[in-house]
């Protein structure tokens, strides 16, 4: 086993997946296409971590923790997800999905989506944590069945601790950088707001495409998929975690937080829509 196994937290080879109980999960069809999304974003993200290297790549610190613990735990998210999938619904070419999905997803995923310095990146950075975190506490609280439970709560603690590194290097360049607090709010709520457009919707559609041939790219389809799953998230949504998480980069006092928790509640619940 090589190092950087032997520094992972947990490992999937750990899970006993011959204790899935297909029949309790195996008919939710909006579990199953929530699950396939997140497995193709997880599974995807070495191309993440390249551009993320590539920005940082003159801070040995951050390159090294990006690429010897983030992206290795990232890419075992997709490989637990996918053997989770397949041991439920192993009629579905995965593979393939995520060949045609990835094929669409690296076009999109360029240095350009940066934010235009290195500290209001890492602000970006966390609210992406923030909503990992949130997605995999909801699927966590979900989920009847319980090995997908033990998945999405490894997972979850995973993206907390993933949170707390960029919120610690952020502080970091933000102490060069000098950002005030409105610059810092403007990258959370920019990258907030993208929640609403990420790459889950492309997942989705080729999810659905090789799932149901006859309706593929059908957009009325795919927003109802893509809706549900929303819903799903939402309603078991801890949105005073979730502001909490938001509002940190933020460095604000506490009278002045708490005043500001309330309308930001109603955006992360509009985000997560």
């Amino acid at each position: 086993m090589d190092a950087v196994a032997q520094a992972m937290p947990w490992r999937l080879e750990e899970i006993d997946l011959e204790r899935v109980a297909p029949g309790q999960v195996r008919d939710d069809k909006t579990l199953f296409f929530l699950l396939c999304s997140a497995s193709f974003i997880e599974s995807g993200s070495d191309l993440y971590t390249r551009n993320l290297v590539t920005y940082y790549r003159d801070d040995s610190d951050v390159a090294d923790w990006l690429g010897r613990h983030w992206e290795p735990e990232e890419l075992q998210h997709g490989r637990a997800l996918r053997a989770y999938i397949e041991r439920v619904w192993p009629e579905f070419r995965w593979q393939e999905a995520f060949d045609s999905f990835f094929a669409d997803y690296s076009q999109r995923c360029t240095l350009e989506e940066f934010e235009p310095t290195r500290a209001l990146e890492l602000a970006a950075r966390c609210v992406v944590e923030m909503g990992t975190a949130t997605l995999y506490r909801s699927l966590a609280a979900y989920a009847p069945e319980p090995v997908l439970r033990e998945i999405a709560t490894h997972i979850r603690t995973d993206e907390v601790r993933h949170y707390k590194h960029f919120y610690q290097y952020f502080n970091l360049y933000n102490g060069r950088e000098g950002n005030g607090r409105m610059k810092v709010l403007g990258a959370l709520v920019r990258r907030l707001l993208e929640i609403r457009n990420d790459d889950s919707e492309c997942a989705i559609r080729h999810v659905l495409n090789h799932r149901d041939p006859a309706r593929a790219n059908d957009r009325d389809e795919i927003v109802r998929i893509t809706h549900d799953a929303q819903r799903l998230v939402r309603r078991n949504l801890s949105a005073d975690m979730s502001v909490k998480m938001f509002l940190k980069p933020l460095n604000l006092p506490p009278r002045l937080q708490g005043g500001i928790e309330t309308p930001l509640a109603r955006m992360v619940d509009y985000a997560m829509r």
